[in-house]
């Protein structure tokens, strides 16, 4: 999440090597702009603020400046999961849809650290979200998939019990495994306290990067 996108989005780029795919898709109503960068076969998405109110804007303040907000993980099982809402007394706060696509936006109060989406495509290989056309948009020279999300959290292990149980998964420590990645959660190491943190990014060569707020980790293995 950025104050101002066009400069976000130009970090990105440069340190990235990835290409916007697609701009301001369905996110307007929200007072919201967006954009979206295939990494490989996941995606790397920025929103900002165009009106006053918004919650993403809170979370700008709150935060104290750009940063990371949210997690989306992919399932076939949307229904399964409100189950394990309800057990939980996990709070729906958005439900999104789109032609071909729906997902849940998790109230981050009840399940710690970021909002938590968890979406379905009718297709498991698309998704709508990113336009129809992001796969034309895939750059990897560089980087060729998002494999992890670090969390910071005043108490790691039950953050990730927490997320575990959400997304029905056991938590192994302070790690929830996926099936093609996994989020890790972090004792707070900055004044800026419980939140998206990091990224470690699939690479052609090691680096470590900050952008927007987030601690980018290019990994080679």
């Amino acid at each position: 999440m950025a104050h101002d996108l066009d400069r976000l989005e130009a970090e990105i780029v440069e340190g990235l090597a990835v290409e916007a795919c697609v701009h301001d898709l369905g996110v307007g109503k929200f007072g919201l702009r967006n954009v979206l960068f295939p990494v490989g076969d996941t995606l790397l998405e920025v929103v900002s603020p165009v009106e006053d109110g918004t919650a993403a804007g809170r979370h700008l303040v709150r935060r104290g400046g750009d940063g990371g907000y949210m997690v989306i993980v992919q399932t076939d099982d949307l229904e399964g999961l409100g189950g394990r809402l309800d057990d939980l007394a996990v709070r729906v706060v958005q439900e999104a849809r789109m032609g071909g696509i729906r997902g849940r936006h998790l109230h981050p109060a009840d399940v710690g650290g970021a909002i938590l989406s968890v979406d379905e495509a009718d297709d498991w290989t698309d998704w709508p979200w990113a336009g129809p056309d992001w796969r034309e948009h895939r750059r990897t020279e560089l980087v060729s998939g998002i494999v992890a999300v670090e969390i910071q959290a005043d108490d790691p292990t039950a953050m990730a019990e927490r997320w575990g149980g959400v997304l029905g998964r056991q938590a192994d420590g302070t790690v929830v495994r996926l099936d093609d990645g996994e989020v890790r959660f972090l004792a707070v190491m900055d004044d800026r306290g419980e939140g998206l943190a990091g990224v470690e990014v699939r690479a052609h060569r090691d680096a470590d990067l900050e952008i927007g707020g987030v601690r980018f980790a290019l990994r080679t293995a």
